[in-house]
């Protein structure tokens, strides 16, 4: 079976404002590259395409040899289904949801096979950090805090079954100050 892996990246100058008390915009930003480019390899050995709207995204997309979906002011929700659409009319059959913000991620690929939904909340069971469906499902995207309760409501509506996957790199996503103080396994997140 086909798959693909899609990875969402807002602009790199604008992510993660959140981390603002910890982080200058220059840190912010290489951050957000810095993790955007460990989920772009964890793609390997499938295909990778990044869904953006920003020119320096997409420039950094093809230096990493993924795909660039075009998606200018759509929001994070319509993006990302507009991703799956092209990766579906491009002959994918499952398309592999990976959010930019996950420093952990390892190989995404064992998520692709099945045929139903998996769903990879992130550690805090609020949020969906990563998201593997049929590409021509018809699954609504509803991003944003309680994600993941909406998508595994969405995931009964597509009637396709559904597998909550409890990946412990995936469910580290970033979006506070203290999310970048990782696992104590795990060297801090690189901020330069």
């Amino acid at each position: 079976m086909a798959a693909a892996v899609l990875v969402p990246v807002k602009a790199f100058a604008r992510a993660k404002l959140r981390l603002a008390p910890a982080l200058d915009g220059p840190a912010r930003e290489s951050l957000a590259r810095h993790m955007a480019t460990v989920v772009v390899a964890a793609a390997a050995p499938l295909h990778a395409a990044v869904v953006c709207d920003d020119d320096a995204v997409a420039a950094w997309a093809v230096e990493v040899g993924a795909e660039v979906v075009w998606a200018p002011g759509r929001g994070l929700d319509r993006a990302v289904t507009d991703g799956v659409a092209h990766l579906a009319s491009s002959g994918f059959e499952r398309v592999v949801v990976a959010h930019a913000d996950l420093p952990l991620a390892t190989s995404l690929a064992g998520l692709a096979g099945g045929t139903g939904v998996t769903l990879v909340p992130d550690r805090r069971d609020d949020g969906t950090n990563v998201a593997v469906i049929p590409a021509a499902c018809g699954f609504r995207f509803s991003y944003g805090p309680g994600s993941f309760r909406r998508h595994c409501a969405e995931a009964e509506r597509v009637a396709l079954g559904l597998a909550v996957a409890r990946v412990a790199a995936l469910a580290w996503d970033v979006d506070r100050p203290a999310d970048l103080a990782l696992p104590s396994s795990r060297p801090p997140v690189p901020c330069d």
